[in-house]
């Protein structure tokens, strides 16, 4: 597939009286393309989460990253010492359901403004934080394909409090494959096969794909944990996904 000629861009998104900061990629040339919303880890919107978003763009979508952490830290982004870890956990520990679930549907809101996005064509995608981010997003009636990227705490927390994500499986409006190695510590067998069998029970179409030898945070090339073998293999995954959007 040839890749697409790019444009980026930060934007401002208005929800209530906040004013989300998001970056947004989309192909140079005029059309008409399906849109996919980026959800950070808790690193924010840094390098990788903006490299993440180009190369969707490439691939003939309009991709935009909301800045998940808006209230919390305005601009914040890091890298991945265990300081940063911290700062950044301490910063998603404040998050709720309610205001993320709020926050993407003002982002989708935004990219139906846009004269190049497909107004029925929506897909998300996360890591990390954002992976269980993109667990609760995919219960949005616009979201129609969601790849959520060893999403911890699915099965036993929501941000906020509450009832765990994986409660609201029956919600969930279109596709999701989710994507976890079987050596990430924070995710334990056991919550891989609780969140298949639930999408299972409602019925919800679904891939689970478990990596052996992979450790959480094998797509990002600028962590220790990067699996290049794996990593190739779920991007392949994801545009397959995406691909039924087109």
């Amino acid at each position: 597939m040839t890749e697409r000629a790019i444009d980026t861009t930060t934007v401002q998104i208005s929800q209530d009286n906040l004013s989300i900061v998001a970056y947004l990629a989309q192909p140079k040339e005029s059309g008409s393309y399906p849109a996919i919303v980026v959800l950070q880890e808790i690193f924010g919107v840094n390098v990788h989460i903006r490299d993440v978003t180009e190369r969707i763009a490439k691939l003939g979508y309009v991709a935009i990253a909301p800045a998940l952490f808006q209230r919390q830290a305005p601009g914040f982004e890091t890298g991945y010492t265990p300081e940063d870890i911290e700062i950044g956990r301490g910063y998603a520990m404040q998050t709720t359901a309610s205001e993320l679930l709020s926050d993407i549907q003002a982002t989708i809101d935004y990219l139906k403004t846009l004269p190049n996005v497909k107004q029925d064509s929506f897909g998300c995608i996360g890591f990390c934080f954002g992976g269980h981010v993109a667990y609760l997003a995919a219960t949005l009636p616009d979201i129609k394909a969601t790849a959520s990227f060893y999403g911890a705490g699915i099965t036993t927390r929501t941000p906020g409090g509450g009832q765990p994500t994986v409660t609201r499986t029956s919600e969930i409006k279109g596709t999701i494959y989710t994507l976890f190695g079987m050596e990430d510590a924070s995710i334990p067998p056991e919550q891989v096969d609780e969140i298949e069998a639930t999408l299972e029970k409602y019925n919800i179409p679904h891939r689970v794909f478990r990596y052996d030898g992979a450790d959480h945070g094998f797509f990002c090339d600028r962590r220790a944990s990067y699996n290049p073998k794996v990593a190739a293999d779920a991007w392949e995954q994801v545009k397959q996904l995406f691909g039924q959007l087109a």
